[in-house]
């Protein structure tokens, strides 16, 4: 599994999902925070790049309406609309 496969996994399973199950509408995700969680050294950019990806919104039925913050920093805030 890819380190961008496992980004995109991790955010499905341990947000999106969730998120879906109670009803809500959007999530956002912050990337240092999934930095921080998986335990990665220097992948921000890797992070926001996952996420920032089509193939995270096929995977995760979702679709991306904004980022906040810096491009690939750790206070990138990626908001998404639950599909």
């Amino acid at each position: 599994m890819t380190h961008a496969h496992k980004v995109r996994e991790y955010c499905k399973t341990q947000l999106i999902d969730p998120a879906r199950a109670r009803g809500d509408t959007t999530v956002s995700i912050r990337a240092g925070d999934i930095h921080k969680a998986l335990g990665f050294k220097n992948r921000l950019p890797l992070i926001c790049s996952a996420l920032g990806a089509n193939a995270f919104e096929k995977l995760a039925r979702v679709q991306r309406i904004s980022l906040e913050g810096p491009t690939n920093g750790a206070n990138a805030v990626f908001t998404f609309r639950l599909k």
